[in-house]
């Protein structure tokens, strides 16, 4: 029954969070933003406000595909949000300019994550490996081996909580304070950032309980052993 529970929960919540953040994307990319700027107009005025005049806003292909670019220090917006007037692409817009903001403030959450991806990209790919082996050949070593390797995943899945957060907090700031968008509009763009961010919460906390479920796998293992 409890691991019932616990697939209900992995696969559930992921799409509950993809649900929301789809729904919260359409109905205000339907809403026009009074200030008649694009995306990309708005990721311009923010930048420029905060002194980043080398960090270049471009168009990227895909839906929500959009994101900061630390490695050329680029904007990169999916054509709806780059091209669109709504407050939904105004929000997403600012909330990637929150990324640039941190890039230039060397923002330690940003940094930590940065060092992480090429562990967590490693780890990511090699310990379903030693997990697999590890359960069906009765091996804990491997098993413990490849629940190291997963910590670092979910650590860094962890850290992302943070970068997001914080990225969304400097979006309506910015956009409220330069004057981008009117009261009613930035209560609409924080229920579209706020549904993203779920997104990432979703993620963390499937990650955390893949990691406990094998934890407890380990230490099973280990009481048969003994």
């Amino acid at each position: 029954m409890l691991y019932l529970v616990y697939f209900a929960v992995i696969l559930l919540v992921p799409i509950y969070a993809q649900m929301k953040v789809r729904k919260a994307y359409s109905k205000y990319s339907e809403v026009y933003s009074t200030s008649g700027m694009t995306g990309a107009d708005v990721a311009r005025r923010i930048l420029d406000a905060n002194g980043l005049y080398n960090v270049g806003v471009e168009e990227t292909p895909g839906f929500l595909s959009d994101h900061y670019d630390p490695r050329s220090k680029t904007v990169r917006l999916s054509t709806n949000n780059y091209y669109g007037h709504s407050v939904a692409g105004t929000a997403v817009a600012a909330h990637e300019v929150g990324h640039a903001i941190q890039d230039a403030q060397d923002y330690a959450f940003l940094r930590f994550r940065h060092a992480l991806v090429p562990v967590a990209s490693f780890s990511s790919n090699m310990s379903w490996i030693f997990v697999m082996i590890g359960i069906f050949a009765g091996l804990s070593n491997l098993l413990l081996l490849g629940i190291v390797l997963l910590a670092a995943g979910v650590i860094f899945q962890l850290v992302t909580l943070p970068v997001e957060f914080n990225a969304s907090s400097r979006a309506m700031a910015q956009i409220a304070s330069l004057g981008i968008v009117s009261s009613s509009e930035e209560k609409d763009a924080r229920k579209v950032l706020n549904a993203a961010a779920l997104t990432y919460v979703a993620a963390a906390a499937v990650a955390v309980l893949e990691l406990l479920r094998l934890v407890l796998i380990y230490t099973g293992m280990q009481r048969s052993d003994d």
